[in-house]
């Protein structure tokens, strides 16, 4: 495989006196079979110099020429000169405008511009093709700079572009407008450099003087690099083009330089340095090409969902290897971070292909430690202790951040309770529905009940038949949960029963016709559990002694004579005992008749 390292500079004759240049930094990065070529043209007529005309031409053309299976990915337009700029052009009679604007100076009366446009529309859309700048117009602004033979203008096309038949390449764009006075060193890092044959540099540079050879070196990785006799190692900036071969680039340079010797197999990072003795260097714009594969991991939080009162985060995320050029192994440990600390741990699936990505989920538990407001910060290739295990072309852009608050339990709100007579062990039949409905005011959610607290905050093992509910304890609290937004409402309804007088009828006939067949006292049996119920005669001897379990139904068990056997018709006196604190005995007369 081949790497390719190629490089675009703008720079201008000029003695170094003052810099307002901004610092050439990562602007776009491509990874895969990609390759970049660029085009462009000066405005000047002739090279600068005491003896020739100062003119500069508004408009100029060069030719673009690609092969059928080479694929435009991006173009950029950058355009250059002395002055504050013509920041409007037009290409092949499309206007332009100026999209970014770097700025730099010789001296507060000699200030010079660069600008920048995408124009990947309108290449893809002409591709091979000649391309005019027009409406470029300083003519007005050059002639102070003409003494000193700093007038300069000029434009460049730099096109990425996909080929099937190239290796796996990464394409970094470098912009910004930095001064090179003495010297400008730019380190590339994270590289894998897997084949070095057919490396190559390149750079594009205005005001270049065939004639002016001051100490003007590129090197890589500290070897100096040239292309004599068209490019001698002292003169980079000579007004050639090394693609074609040209060498009437008025103030111009576009040169490409074969460093296979200077970048090695296994390389991490390679070091570019540019010096100039007397030439004022502005770095505008850097592409670099290297056969380096490696994969790019990035993750985002698709989605989260929080509930009422619990500290867990249902969390939904994807990992991409995008922007890479190897795929991205499995078992990638994966990071989840709440306000600095580790709330969770997982890691990639399956191997992820270049451009390929992997959605997993995950319910992180926040500690009691961390606020209910918070930062969540995942981290892919991280073990957890900050630290990766894969090698990759960006290493700082695994992370991603998202704030989230969980909500906090509401408050439990006390209704009015009920009390309803025993209907049995201390039970009751209650219509919890028709009692929210009566204290509780605008319920526009759903409604539901719960035995427990933790029930209703979980929202599970909700009372089933909650407008026929029998209670389970005496007293029992049971729980209330309306919908709402964002939230819920909790309400707590405390049940009671309580033991309500026995109603004794005044008689019963036990003749075996399943009508009224024995002493049935109401409200008595299951509810007064601990009663006794005597039975006398008219003699007032006791015949019959019941409890709980012991009804009668017209049969003695008690006195000497006729136990066992019924009573006849008659009045019989009772007395029973309630054994409640809150009742006395009771005591009448019952009839029984068959």
């Amino acid at each position: 495989m081949k790497p390719i390292l190629v490089i675009f500079f703008l720079f201008l004759l000029g003695f170094p006196q003052l810099s307002i240049a901004q610092d050439v930094s990562l602007y776009q990065q491509f990874n895969g079979r990609y390759d970049y070529t660029a085009i462009g043209n000066t405005l000047n007529l002739v090279e600068n110099g005491p003896l020739n005309t100062c003119d500069i031409i508004t408009s100029s053309s060069a030719d673009l020429s690609l092969d059928a299976d080479q694929t435009i990915i991006a173009a950029y337009l950058y355009w250059a000169g002395s002055g504050n700029g013509d920041l409007d052009v037009e290409l092949n009679g499309q206007p332009i405008s100026a999209e970014r604007v770097f700025n730099d100076a010789l001296d507060p009366t000699r200030v010079f511009f660069a600008a920048f446009a995408d124009v990947t529309t309108l290449i893809e859309n002409q591709s091979s093709t000649t391309y005019t700048l027009s409406e470029f117009d300083i003519s007005t602004t050059i002639p102070p700079y003409c003494p000193t033979g700093t007038n300069f203008a000029g434009w460049a096309i730099t096109v990425i572009y996909e080929d099937s038949d190239l290796p796996l390449n990464q394409v970094n764009v470098y912009d910004g407008l930095q001064s090179v006075p003495t010297n400008l060193m730019i380190t590339l890092d994270n590289l894998n450099v897997l084949d070095n044959e057919g490396a190559k540099i390149g750079f594009v540079a205005w005001e270049g003087d065939a004639a002016l050879a001051v100490n003007e070196q590129l090197t890589i990785n500290g070897n100096v690099i040239g292309n004599p006799p068209l490019n001698p190692l002292n003169n980079a900036f000579n007004g050639t083009n090394s693609f074609t071969g040209a060498t009437d680039l008025y103030n111009m340079d576009i040169d490409v330089y074969d460093i296979q010797d200077n970048i090695n197999i296994g390389d991490t990072t390679a070091t570019i340095n540019l010096t100039s003795g007397q030439d004022f260097v502005m770095i505008n714009n850097v592409i670099t090409v290297l056969n380096s594969q490696l994969p790019d991991a990035t993750i985002v939080a698709d989605n989260f969902g929080v509930s009422c009162g619990l500290r867990t985060v249902e969390l939904e995320y994807t990992v991409s290897n995008t922007n890479s050029t190897d795929p991205l192994p499995s078992g990638t440990p994966i990071a989840f971070y709440a306000d600095g600390i580790l709330v969770g741990q997982s890691n990639t699936i399956n191997v992820i292909p270049i451009n390929g990505s992997e959605a997993n989920n995950i319910t992180l538990l926040i500690p009691e430690s961390i606020d209910y407001n918070f930062e969540l910060v995942l981290v892919v290739d991280d073990d957890g202790t900050g630290l990766g295990i894969v090698t990759e072309i960006v290493e700082d852009n695994n992370t991603f951040s998202i704030n989230i608050e969980l909500l906090q339990t509401p408050e439990l709100i006390t209704l009015s309770g009920e009390l309803l007579c025993d209907e049995g062990f201390d039970s009751a039949i209650f219509n919890l529905v028709e009692l929210a409905q009566n204290q509780i005011e605008s319920i526009t959610g759903d409604i539901s009940f719960y035995e427990t607290l933790e029930g209703l905050e979980a929202g599970e093992n909700q009372i089933n038949d909650p407008e026929a509910y029998n209670n389970i304890t005496n007293p029992q609290t049971v729980y209330i949960r309306v919908e709402d937004i964002p939230c819920y409402r909790s309400y707590a309804l405390e049940l009671e029963v309580e033991n309500c007088p026995p109603v004794v009828p005044q008689g019963f006939s036990p003749n075996t016709d399943n009508k009224n067949d024995w002493f049935n006292i109401q409200g008595l049996y299951n509810i007064f559990e601990d009663h006794q119920l005597l039975i006398y005669n008219r003699h007032g001897v006791l015949i019959f002694e019941g409890n709980n379990d012991k009804k009668w139904d017209g049969i003695t068990n008690r006195g000497i004579n006729n136990r066992g056997k019924l009573v006849p018709v008659g009045t019989y006196f009772y007395i029973l005992y309630l054994n409640d604190p809150n009742y006395d005995a009771l005591n009448g007369w019952v009839y029984v008749n068959y």
